[in-house]
Parts: C-alpha cells; structure tokens; sequence
C-alpha cells in the first residue's frame, strides 16, 4: 500500500506562532504560568505544556499573580478588561488571522452596521469575534440561516477555517436581499491551502486518514471535504486509532492533517499505516491477468506502446491493442501525437467501436479526459476551487485553455489590467476559477483575473499584518507623480516620496527611478488602519554627510559647483547631497553688492572650507581665500554703458553753440 502525504498539511503559522511564545513566556518568567482554555486544539499539546509546567484554566486568577496566554483562538475585549482590572499579566498568542477579524468586526460594529459572522456558534474563535462587535454580531452556520434585516447595509466576517465555497454563498445570499455587503473574507489561507490539497488527494486514493484533535474546528471540515469527495475516510487523533480492516483493500490511501497537529504524530500515523500494509498480492496478480472484452462506450486503462503521426496504439489488455487516432488525443488540435502521449504512459479511453474492419479497438482519449474532466469542472465551480488549465489557442476576444475540455477566457478576464498581446499565454499553465458552464452546450468560461485578484487581497492583508517600520522589503515601481512613486511590493502599494529618494536634492523623481524598476526600499511607517505605506530609499543608501569632518577638512581647498544664489551668497555643492555655502563676503577681495558679479548657476568652482557642522549639515566655504592664496582675483564685470565721446572745443571757430539755440527756449518755458 502507497501512503501519500497531502502538500499542505500540519501546523500552520498561527498554531505554531502560539506554542513558541507559550514556551517563551514559561521560559522568561517566574510564577504561574497559564493558559486561558487550551491553548489549541490538539489534546497532545495541551497535554506536554502542562508537563511543562504551563497550565490549562476556564477563568482568570483572582490577583495570584503570574502570566495568563490568550490562545491562538482569540478572546473577545471584556476578558481583556477583567484582566486589566484584576492586574492579570496577559501576553497574547491570538493569531494574526483571527485578531484581523475581530478587528474588522469592530471596525463595522463602530459604523453602526449588523455584523454577520459565519462559523460555529460554539467555537472560542468565534465567540471571541462576537465579543468585539458591541451586541451587534450574529452568527450563522451558512447561507440558509440568513433571517432579515432592517439595515439596507451589513457586514461579514468569516471563521477563519470556513471553506471559501460556503463563504461566497452567504455573500451571494446577502446581496440577493437587496443588501449592500461590506464583505471581508477572513479565512486564512493556510486553510484554503489544505482544504484544496487535501480535497485533491483524496480524489486520487482509496482511503483517506485526516488526523487531529476532534474539538479542532479546521480538522472536522478537513475530514468533511474528504468524505463529500466519496473517499472512505477516517479522523484519528493518533496512531493508535487506526484499525488494520480500513486498509484491506487499498492501494494507496492519503493522509492529511490539521494545522494544530505536530509533524511527530503525522509521522508516527504514516508509520504506523505502512505496517498495516496487508494487500493480498495474489488476488491483485488475478485481477491484473484477467483479461476483458471492451465494449463501445466503456472506460479503459492502457499503456501506450507505439505512437505513429496519426494515430497512438495503446495495450488496454485485450486481445488485439487499441488505437486512438490523432484527432481523439485531445480537445484541441494536435499536431504531433508525441506532444500528447509518450511511449509507456498510462492513459485512460473511451471504447468508441469494439472492433473495427482489421479487428482493432478504437478509443478516445479525449472523450475520458472530458467525461472526468466535467465532473471535476462541476465540482469546482460549486465550491469556488482553483482548477489548472493550458492555453492553446489565441481567438477573437480572447483564448481558448484545455482543462480537460475546451474552456474560453474573455480577454477581460486574463489579468488584473488590460492585456495587450494575449499571444504571450500561449502553452502557459494558468490557474483560473469556473464562472460558468453548460455541460448539454459543451460551454465553460474561466477568469484567471478571480484568481489574481483573490491573491492580490491576500497577499495585501499579509504584507499589511507583516509590514515593520525600519523592515527593508524589494518592490517595483508602478508609476510616477510629481510628490514620489508608487511601489508594489506585492499586493499593496507604498508611497516613496520625493523627499525619501535622495541625499541630494532632486525636481522629479524620474530623475532617480522609473517605471518597471525594481528597487530595494526601506518601510518608514505602516499606517494599518488607513492601509498605506511610506518608504524611503535614501535610509539604504550611504549617507553623503557621514564622516564630513574627514573628506572637507577646514583649510583644504576642494572643487565644487554653484548650484543657486541667494542675495546673501551663493550654494555650492561639493558632491550630491553635499551643499555648502560661500557668504557673498567671501566671493572675491573686494565689495559686492551681488553674488551674480562674481559667480553664476552651473560654474565650477575651487573654494576653501571654513568650518564644517555635521550636526546642523553645514559647511562655510570660500573663493576670496583661495584667490588670494595666488590666483588673481576676478575683474569686477563692467556694466555696458554708451561714454559720450570728449570734443575738445575749436577755438578759431566762435560758431553757436547748443546753449545759444536752445537757451531762450527753456527761459520761455520757466515762465
């Protein structure tokens, strides 16, 4: 018997972030140390952290003293008000998916709206959840629990191990009352992830093992997923659970585990499982030497053993091989049938004649992709499950993908943004969600872009929950403003201003970056509240001011370049991010009424340092000084004035002069 272990299975972040502070805090301090409620859902652990001295209770001590763990479930704001009044120390190990659904609860409960929580009504997780919506929450268990309201706004939150497919329900049920939903889907992805690994597995075993405590919330819908699949399956907390009469006849049997169960257990079941291995190998020989006659419309299994440019010969165990010609491969066109099928392959068919004119077998291997493929397509529809597909074909508004039957993608719902050349998809394995389908019409229409977006919210809370100041993140820059630019960081946006990308000035950021650049910043402030972002990339960078005294000692003399003028100087600048001022007493040896006179914006120039402030980032430069160290200083500039030329007087001539003419004419005027 083959044992496989689901790709997502076992302790999640959450559970694990819980028991190391849990450990840490026992650790760290004296005194009692406490647990308020198992601190998760695995009798096991409770079970060794008791051992370890930290203990399980249902109320708060009455000012005992020591350290009570809120649980990874979350506790709603009145235990957190009784434990400030008792003085109890909490140190909490809420998970950070949970604490963002009550902080999203509370959020619409202060706006006034009913808060609809979806989830067990029993568990502490949402018990917490309702403790934080200010008499306002109600919780249903699923779509068909909705009663109405008078409020033409609600909200929604989820447990965070709710399956995705009854979530969407109850949104799709709200919004069909006429209601404006403020919906926050809440489920944690780590979750979804084993949910859908654990979905998938058990579509490909005979037996299915989900272990985990049985008061664990996400293990009992692991288990439930399993069985809804028609996979015998079975809950266990422990190795010792099993019994030898589940694996009589399997082949290969799964094994999953919820996210508060450790690796040790999952090992010692898989373990365990292997010794129970009791296949009867010779009734399994008689079954695989019992050789069948097909019939037209049967599924067979078969091994290809040659492939000819038309047609593809496959040993289904019959008496004469089977064919399956060229344009039965698949469901799209096929050029060469080794891009399908290679030599050995096992694949299934469907019978389409029993014997043909030389007695040969004819099948179709598209057929039986279909036939399985639209029960799969069905499925994955109802419950919102991410299927795979490969493009083929680039058509007229958008592309055909082969997910076991032909699908068409609208343009519009290939990404996020509008594509422009769709041909670069082609042969790309794409995820994408069913959107509808028509099995009689043969229809069926995905979106790629529902899946993008789904991860770009995901990943957005993530970076939200995870983002520190002074944390150095990669990102890359989506587009420029006049104040900064806006950089992705995957899922989220930050704002990197003008003022945070250089040491020296700068007029526009494209000076600096541009769009497509991929950059290293550093996270100046995480505004969570308002979901924004400011990030620097000077802080990354080397500051120009360090070590100023040692690179412009006093006295030296350094190049520069003027860079602006002011009435009482001129600027300078020594090197980027470097500026010094040269006071309009030190431009030259004598006065100047303007630093224009002297120097002008972009001149290079030689200047002598005075004295340099690293604190204040100042340094007093001068070009008098060096001037008069032996280069002759600048001739003041002349203003361009027309000098009347001098005319000494003809004295042999005693001709009229301008007074004589003109003389009487002013005398009459001052009359």
């Amino acid at each position: 018997m083959e044992v496989r272990l689901a790709s997502k299975a076992g302790f999640c972040y959450g559970v694990k972030r819980a028991i190391e502070l849990a450990l840490t805090t026992a650790e760290e301090n004296e005194g009692p140390i406490y647990t308020l409620g198992p601190l998760i859902h695995n009798p096991q652990v409770v079970k060794d952290l008791a051992n370890r001295g930290i203990k399980e209770i249902t109320v708060l001590p009455q000012n005992e003293g020591g350290t009570v763990i809120i649980r990874s479930h979350g506790v709603g704001p009145d235990i957190l008000q009784e434990a400030q009044e008792k003085d109890v120390r909490i140190m909490d190990a809420t998970c950070p998916f949970v604490a963002r659904a009550q902080r999203y609860a509370r959020e619409m409960a202060e706006q006034g709206l009913p808060v609809y929580i979806l989830g067990d009504p029993g568990h502490p997780e949402v018990q917490g959840i309702l403790g934080w919506t200010k008499g306002k929450g109600i919780v249903i268990e699923g779509a068909e629990e909705i009663n109405p309201v008078e409020d033409h706004r609600v909200g929604l939150v989820a447990q965070t191990t709710q399956p995705l497919a009854n979530y969407q329900a109850v949104v799709e049920a709200l919004q069909k009352q006429g209601l404006q939903v403020d919906a926050r889907n809440t489920i944690c992805h780590a979750t979804g992830e084993r949910q859908q690994a654990a979905l998938e597995l058990a579509k490909t075993v005979d037996v299915m093992i989900v272990v985990g405590g049985k008061e664990s919330a996400n293990t009992k819908k692991l288990a439930r997923i399993c069985q809804e699949t028609g996979t015998p399956t079975y809950h266990v907390e422990s190795a010792q659970e099993l019994q030898e009469d589940w694996f009589r006849e399997a082949g290969t049997c799964g094994l999953t585990a919820g996210a508060s169960t450790p690796d040790a257990i999952i090992e010692e079941v898989k373990r365990r499982m292997n010794e129970m291995d009791q296949m009867n190998g010779e009734e399994a020989m008689q079954d695989a030497m019992e050789v069948k006659s097909p019939r037209a419309g049967e599924l067979v299994k078969g091994v290809v053993v040659q492939i000819g440019m038309d047609e593809v010969m496959v040993d289904v165990g019959a008496k004469s091989e089977g064919v399956v010609p060229r344009k039965e491969l698949a469901c799209y066109g096929v050029d060469n049938p080794q891009d399908v099928v290679k030599v050995g392959d096992e694949i299934e068919c469907v019978v389409i004649k029993s014997e043909d004119n030389e007695g040969r077998l004819i099948l179709s291997k598209e057929r039986a992709d279909a036939e399985k493929a639209w029960g799969g397509l069905e499925e994955a529809m109802e419950k919102g499950t991410i299927i795979q597909g490969t493009v083929r074909e680039v058509v007229k508004g958008g592309l055909l993908v082969d997910v076991g039957v032909r699908a068409f993608m609208p343009a519009s719902l290939v990404d996020r943004g509008y594509v422009e050349d769709l041909s670069k998809y082609l042969n790309e394995k794409i995820s994408v969600r069913v959107i509808e389908m028509n099995k009689q019409r043969k229809k069926v229409v995905i979106s790629r872009k529902a899946v993008l977006e789904e991860e770009y919210a995901r990943k957005r809370e993530e970076l939200l929950e995870t983002l520190e100041e002074g944390q150095t993140v990669k990102g890359i820059v989506r587009r420029l403003t006049q104040f900064g630019a806006f950089v992705d960081l995957g899922g989220l946006d930050g704002l990197l201003h003008i003022s945070e990308m250089s040491w020296h000035r700068i007029n526009h950021p494209s000076e600096v970056v541009k769009a497509g650049d991929e950059l290293e910043v550093m996270v100046l402030k995480v505004d969570r509240e308002n979901e924004k972002i400011s990030l620097g990339l000077k802080q990354i960078l080397p500051n120009p001011w360090d070590n100023i005294e040692e690179k412009y000692p006093v006295d030296k003399v350094f190049p520069a370049k003027v860079v602006r003028l002011a009435s009482f100087g001129a600027f300078v600048q020594l090197e980027p991010g470097v500026e010094g001022l040269v006071h309009i007493s030190h431009l030259a040896d004598r006065h100047v009424a303007k630093p224009d006179e002297v120097v002008r914006e972009g001149e290079e120039v030689n200047v002598k340092v005075l004295s340099v402030d690293p604190v204040e980032k100042r340094i007093r430069l001068s070009i008098r000084e060096v001037n008069s160290e032996g280069r002759p200083a600048r001739e003041p500039r002349q203003n361009k004035q027309e000098t009347a030329p001098i005319v000494e007087e003809n004295k042999e001539e005693n001709g009229p002069t301008l007074g004589d003419v003109f003389g009487d004419m002013f005398k009459q005027e001052e009359k």
